[in-house]
């Protein structure tokens, strides 16, 4: 997988990694289906849905990754960004972030139908991979409604783990992500001539950016990134345009509702004016938006699976809140979802290396497969006899 370019937008890449991938999974008794992307999105891939065939009354479980990276070829050739291993750690485009997951995805299924054939037997298996994680999850989200039961049991998703030296973390609640594009139009005028007479769109956007920045409250975990502004075109106009890009991010949903409307209540007449009294005028408009994955009980409750596992395996495991996306954002809340069950590494998105030390690639454990696809299986035998249990009742 490592070896196929799989940039998301590289489309063909994509598909070649699912092709792979349904390959692998075949022998496992996985029948492949593909979701082309929504209209309008023909450059990118499509989803891939693997599933074993379905027998009424067993519990259906969804397994969750992705088949894109953020590495275009010109990068990784640029950076001899490729499969390298160093002691216990693989490097190479996507060995964190997300095909080490799908690897420990096949590792954890080929471990039950080994060593539990009853339980693996016994669950109505669904992988589902996303094409185009790394840009958004709402159209894979809109798939997996479509293709999953409604009754399905819990959502498992093989995003990196987290844990710290030899510990293990899985993800319990992520931030929503939105983002804006504030736009302000002035009034241009010679700036030696006519000074007077322009209203400096720049200078509007500067005082505006601020106290959108001002909306950050890490108490209440929101943050707002302004993360580019441009405008004007030379230095002897007062600038008659300018523009910035921004995004929010928050775990709790109302304080994400609240900081959005915030922004978008920036709209409106400036106060930067001509000497004639013309006035700038501010528009913010949502670009898009990620709604918050927040803690919840149905998480909780995996959680507690994830723990009970991991004590009888002697394995510490941690409990963490991301401020990243993934496929939880849009799953969460259709079915009970987790998060982080994939294996541990370092530096996901990051191609470039430095002699130094100070820039280092994205890299996986090697040694942290064999356990972490132990603990999975482990938690999912209990989650699949909790579900017996719960039907005997």
């Amino acid at each position: 997988m490592v070896a196929i370019n799989s940039f998301t937008a590289n489309a063909a890449g994509v598909n070649a990694v699912g092709d792979l991938v349904a390959k692998v999974f075949a022998p496992l008794g996985f029948e492949a289906t593909r979701v082309p992307p929504a209209s309008g999105r023909e450059d990118r891939g499509a989803h891939l849905f693997l599933a074993t065939p379905a027998v009424p009354g067993r519990p259906t479980l969804a397994l969750v990754s992705h088949l894109d990276t953020v590495f275009s070829a010109d990068e990784e050739a640029r950076n001899d960004f490729a499969w390298r291993r160093e002691g216990r750690r693989i490097y190479g485009p996507g060995t964190n972030d997300i095909k080490g997951g799908t690897a420990l995805t096949w590792l954890m299924l080929m471990a039950m139908r080994e060593a539990t054939p009853k339980v693996f037997a016994g669950v109505n298996w669904i992988v589902a991979l996303n094409a185009c994680e790394e840009l958004d999850s709402e159209d894979f989200g809109a798939a997996c409604a479509r293709m999953l039961p409604a009754e399905t049991r819990a959502c498992l998703i093989f995003e990196a783990d987290g844990g710290v030296g030899e510990d293990w973390a899985v993800v319990a609640a992520r931030k929503g992500r939105a983002t804006f594009t504030v736009r302000v139009e002035g009034r241009g005028a010679h700036a030696g001539g006519g000074h007077a007479r322009g209203a400096n769109a720049i200078v509007q956007l500067a005082a505006v950016v601020g106290r959108l920045a001002a909306l950050t409250d890490y108490a209440a975990g929101v943050t707002v990134n302004v993360g580019t502004i441009s405008g004007g075109t030379v230095n002897n106009r007062v600038p008659h345009e300018a523009q910035a890009t921004l995004e929010l991010r928050a775990f709790d949903p109302t304080a994400f509702a609240r900081a959005r409307e915030a922004i978008l209540a920036f709209s409106g007449e400036g106060t930067i004016r001509s000497a004639d009294g013309h006035a700038c005028r501010v528009n913010v408009t949502l670009d898009d938006e990620c709604a918050p994955w927040p803690v919840n009980p149905d998480t909780e409750r995996l959680i507690a699976l994830w723990q009970a596992a991991g004590a009888d395996l002697g394995l510490a495991v941690a409990r963490q809140e991301r401020g990243g996306l993934s496929d939880g954002n849009v799953l969460w809340s259709r079915f009970p979802t987790l998060d982080g069950l994939g294996p541990r590494g370092e530096h996901s998105h990051c191609s470039e290396r430095s002699p130094d030390g100070r820039k280092e690639q994205e890299w996986v454990d090697a040694e942290s497969f064999v356990p972490k696809a132990r603990l999975n299986a482990m938690a999912v035998t209990r989650l699949v006899a909790e579900v017996g249990d719960a039907a005997d009742t």
